[in-house]
């Protein structure tokens, strides 16, 4: 859960700041000098858009490490470390990939991926699933963090969240343009008014919020995905199962609001707002196969 939501949040402050400072620096103006320029303002958008979605990405693995306090392993100190950073490797070259950066959390039950690409990922886990679980099950839960990074889950999400701050960003400026409009019906000066910063903010961060939720559509899409690509990993369905019912059998921890979509576990009442699908379906899912 920790991946998406991190990179939401992250998202999210970058397209507040970046806004500002257009208002700062007089792009609104420039947008709404001759009326509203709908052809300019999709450019605008969509640089804007994508630039914030890069941004969070390329911050995704520094922020994660950050709000968790996740310590990676340098040079391994217990057999655990050894044990993990073994099995990370062993399965990154079977899945194609650079080996990962693999750090140890405090925490109850839960792990994630994340990184800017498959050659630059980072694979964490918490104590309290590395205590609550066999090694059989823990293997599982890597294997799917792997599967995460080599499917460029973190770059999937990057477009789909270009795309939905592109439409964000457009449409909160028509509503701030017409709103200001209305403000000002009766005055000669031209220019937006304070009316047209305010509504712009506003409609940001609302508009923003509501989009993600096709963000965590697409992200419990990429959850089952990534659970058959675990089973397949390790040839057998049946971990990754087993590693679910120990999930859904615990009490895993809510990973920072900023970091929730790349953790194993996840769901919730909103389940509009969940970057994960209930564990019941996920090991449904599993057993289809």
């Amino acid at each position: 859960m920790k991946r998406v939501i991190l990179f939401i949040a992250t998202n999210l402050a970058i397209m507040l700041v970046l806004s500002i400072s257009a208002s700062v620096l007089g792009v609104n103006k420039y947008l709404t000098a001759n009326g509203l320029n709908l052809g300019t303002l999709l450019v605008f958008a969509a640089l804007m858009g994508f630039g914030g979605a890069f941004i969070s990405l390329f911050l995704s693995k520094p922020i994660a490490k950050w709000s968790t306090g996740a310590r990676v392993i340098e040079h391994p100190e217990t057999s655990t470390e050894l044990w993990l950073v073994g099995t990370v490797n062993a399965q990154a070259q079977k899945a194609g990939i650079t080996m990962p950066e693999v750090a140890i959390y405090e925490g109850e039950p839960n792990a994630f991926a994340t990184g800017a690409t498959k050659n630059s990922s980072l694979v964490a886990v918490s104590t309290g699933l590395l205590s609550s679980m066999t090694r059989e099950e823990v293997e599982a839960v890597l294997a799917h963090e792997v599967d995460h990074i080599a499917n460029g889950d973190m770059v999937t999400l990057t477009l789909i969240q270009g795309i939905v701050n592109t439409f964000v960003i457009f449409l909160a400026r028509v509503v701030g343009y017409a709103v200001d409009q209305f403000l000002r019906r009766d005055e000669q000066s031209s220019g937006p008014g304070i009316g047209y910063t305010v509504t712009v903010v506003i409609c940001d961060i609302v508009f923003g919020i509501l989009a993600s939720v096709i963000v965590m559509y697409f992200s419990r899409q990429r959850e089952f995905r990534a659970d058959r690509g675990a089973a397949q990993l390790l040839g057998n369905p049946q971990p990754m199962i087993a590693a679910l019912r120990r999930l859904g059998g615990v009490e895993h921890s809510d990973l920072p609001k900023n970091m929730a979509a790349s953790g194993i576990a996840g769901g919730g009442l909103m389940s509009l707002f969940s970057s994960h699908p209930p564990i019941e379906d996920r090991i449904a899912a599993l057993q289809a196969h």
